[in-house]
């Protein structure tokens, strides 16, 4: 969820909760928090289930699939924006980053959302057109959020209405979460973003609930599972060269293979093997990027501000003149990056065409600006395993 060292405060939500001090304490513990993070290498992000509750704004969460967790109520992406720019259909939420700037005001919230296209056929080598990604940010004193941290326990008063946004009055689709004034023309109680959603509810269960006082609360077919994104910081080499011989000494490597499975677990390696051996460039780096993930290999996103991802292979990653700068004119850096093994996860197997990328490197403003208030589009590069096929 947020990204800082374990042992700087034991906690998944460390950000968020050493945010909360005192307005004594406030400034010299985010600075400390900074400093760690700017030193930090990389930190993993795990998938694990959590009750729904724990997912939702107030909470801060950084999360996989479901409906996104909107930060800012206001200025949210554009219909439009949402769309997929190859098919126009409108794109499902993929995943959000609880990702604040312990050193900027403006950044005290600070959120990344990433959504994707559905339609298979829109997944073609290296083309990055089919994704889209999102930053937004409040300072702690704001229009929707209390200045004092959320509580960590189960709230006593009932959950809001899901179809719009509390402060803002916003409504939101009832299929996928986004912006959606549209409502259905019989009960006027329903909206979409859209035709292609409302037709998609209509079809699922609308058309028997319509005007029906007991409609049943399901989730939409067209979400992602959903699930928490917990994270660690990835262990330095030389540390697990320690464990390894510990463990060596011991007697107990055994027992660790069955404690955390191999790559081919998780992976279909034969497959990427045959894809990424065509070069024996492209098989030097997919040989680094397996042993860089065989230690940890259910991570999901790899979070590295300032930093660089672990690129799949040596064709197709981007120079500095393919990363634009920001609306503002600052330079773009990478902050995360998203991995092949989340697509296990989210249901999406199918024959021919499917749902698929090597990894999606994720490139946000340096400055983190302010963007008029609104969700600043930032910049998303996909990655494929190496192929005879071309960029289209």
């Amino acid at each position: 969820m947020c990204f800082v060292v374990t042992d700087l405060i034991n906690s998944s939500c460390a950000v968020k909760n050493a945010a909360y001090l005192s307005d004594k304490q406030i400034r010299s513990a985010h600075m400390s928090i900074g400093k760690h993070m700017s030193s930090m290498k990389v930190v993993l992000g795990f998938l694990e289930e959590a009750e729904p509750w724990r997912l939702r704004s107030p909470q801060f969460p950084s999360k996989v699939g479901g409906k996104p967790a909107w930060l800012s109520q206001r200025g949210l992406p554009s219909l439009p924006g949402l769309e997929c720019e190859k098919c126009r259909l409108p794109m499902a939420f993929l995943l959000q980053v609880y990702a604040p700037i312990s050193t900027q005001d403006t950044c005290f919230h600070r959120t990344l959302f990433l959504f994707c296209c559905k339609t298979p056929e829109c997944y073609t080598c290296n083309d990055s057109r089919c994704m889209k990604v999102f930053r937004s940010q409040l300072p702690r004193r704001n229009d929707f959020y209390l200045y004092d941290p959320p509580s960590d326990e189960l709230p006593t008063i009932p959950e809001q209405d899901s179809s719009v946004l509390p402060v803002s009055k916003v409504k939101l689709c009832w299929v996928c979460g986004c912006p959606g004034n549209k409502t259905c023309s019989r009960c006027h109680t329903v909206t979409y973003c859209g035709k292609h959603h409302q037709t998609l509810h209509w079809k699922y269960t609308h058309k028997k609930e319509c005007c029906s006082q007991e409609a049943s609360i399901v989730t939409s077919p067209f979400l992602f599972p959903e699930f928490e994104l917990v994270t660690e910081p990835e262990e330095e080499e030389e540390n697990r060269e320690d464990k390894r011989e510990a463990d060596k000494r011991e007697g107990d490597s055994t027992q660790k293979g069955v404690d955390y499975p191999s790559l081919t677990d998780t992976l279909a390696e034969t497959d990427l093997e045959e894809m990424a051996l065509h070069e024996t460039e492209d098989n030097k780096l997919f040989q680094w990027f397996k042993k860089k993930i065989a230690p940890e290999p259910h991570q999901v996103v790899r979070y590295s501000r300032g930093g660089s991802p672990l690129w799949v292979s040596s064709q197709h990653i981007p120079s500095d003149k393919g990363i634009p700068p920001c609306n503002c004119g600052a330079k773009r850096t990478f902050e995360f990056q998203v991995m092949p093994q989340l697509l296990n996860s989210l249901c999406v197997d199918s024959t021919g065409a499917s749902i698929d990328w090597g990894t999606l490197a994720v490139y946000t403003c340096a400055a983190s600006c302010n963007y008029d208030d609104h969700y600043s589009p930032e910049f998303i590069w996909k990655q494929d395993f190496s192929s005879d096929k071309q960029t289209h």
